[in-house]
């Protein structure tokens, strides 16, 4: 398929920079796949748009404060590195701008610092000295990893803002962000009627984000992101479709890790690995029934991964609805609910 397709116009002051408050008063566009209506609700109305019985699926991955600044030696010139996989030994995989070569060292607070080992098309590598383990270094220097599209440096509410209330198991540069609607309240009242949540973790890389370039959709490759799925959760799932009951996967992280599984093992069961997989038009899902997603930048994997399951006349005809009706865009904005 082109790229085009999933191409839509699109008024940058929608943009989000940061979210509501309460974050279940965010709006919801509801869809109906069988009728192809519209109806215009709020997350904290959840409850009554499913049933008893439906089993939600979120992701429990924690965002690392990742994002760290430093100075290039000797020149002293800033430097902002986004730390993205331990790679062991001391070895991660990072992000970062600018004019850096092999061999060069960037220093950081704490007596930290980090040798450029490769910088080449594939990616940097870094070994780290420091008399403290990264993660101890992140959490104590280093600021949430917001979007570039968020026009604005992070500032202290964002340690909480770019959580989600289900974070647990630390390994994401970015959030999973329809879960970040959810409030203990809202979960409080999914559980009065009878409406199950339960947990996968599938840890957020730069790969979700990294913009398609290819005409033809096909020769794009996804990389490579950790998921588990426990036991109780792959019960739950499999209790609730033999039941007859929806699964609902929170984001579209879910679903990748969900159909991942399903593809990978003809059911859902208790799995971890990498998942690659990258879902467009024509995909076949096997796990999920319905799906709770932010609004996306166009041409994205994100968007052709929504479209696969709504389909695309549905999808665009929904952003469309959104932009009319001032819907607040991307990780801070609102949501939309595909029944």
């Amino acid at each position: 398929m082109q790229l085009s397709a999933f191409d839509f116009p699109f008024d940058p002051s929608l943009v989000a920079a940061q979210p509501v408050v309460p974050r279940d008063q965010a709006r919801l566009l509801v869809l109906d796949r069988q009728t192809g209506r519209f109806s215009h609700r709020h997350v904290a109305d959840l409850p009554s748009l499913l049933a008893p019985g439906d089993l939600l699926v979120v992701n429990d991955t924690k965002v690392l404060p990742a994002r760290i600044l430093g100075k290039k030696r000797p020149t002293g010139s800033p430097v902002e590195v986004l730390f993205v996989k331990d790679l062991g030994d001391n070895i991660w995989q990072v992000m970062v701008k600018g004019r850096l070569r092999a061999g060069e060292i960037i220093d950081f607070d704490r007596q930290a610092s980090a040798t450029i080992l490769k910088r080449d098309a594939e990616g940097t590598a870094v070994r780290v000295e420091s008399p403290v383990p990264v993660l101890q270094l992140l959490r104590a220097s280093g600021t949430m990893p917001l979007p570039p599209y968020i026009k604005r440096r992070p500032i202290g509410q964002d340690h909480e803002w770019y959580q989600t209330v289900f974070a647990a198991h630390e390994g994401a540069i970015a959030a999973p962000t329809a879960g970040l609607h959810f409030t203990e309240r809202l979960l409080a009242r999914l559980a009065e009627q009878a409406i199950g949540v339960v947990a996968v973790t599938l840890h957020v890389g730069p790969g979700t984000f990294r913009p398609v370039v290819t005409d033809q959709i096909e020769d794009h490759r996804m990389e490579k992101e950790v998921y588990r799925i426990g036991e109780e959760a792959a019960r739950a799932i499999v209790r609730a479709k033999q039941a007859g009951h929806r699964v609902v996967a929170i984001g579209t992280t879910v679903v990748r890790t969900l159909e991942t599984v399903a593809q990978e093992r003809g059911s859902i069961v208790s799995a971890e690995g990498e998942s690659h997989l990258f879902i467009t038009p024509g995909f076949q899902f096997q796990a999920v029934d319905a799906l709770m997603t932010n609004f996306h930048l166009p041409k994205t994997t994100l968007v052709m991964l929504v479209s696969a399951f709504a389909g695309i006349d549905l999808v665009r005809r929904a952003y469309e609805e959104a932009i009319k009706e001032r819907y607040r865009f991307y990780s801070y904005g609102d949501a939309m609910l595909i029944l």
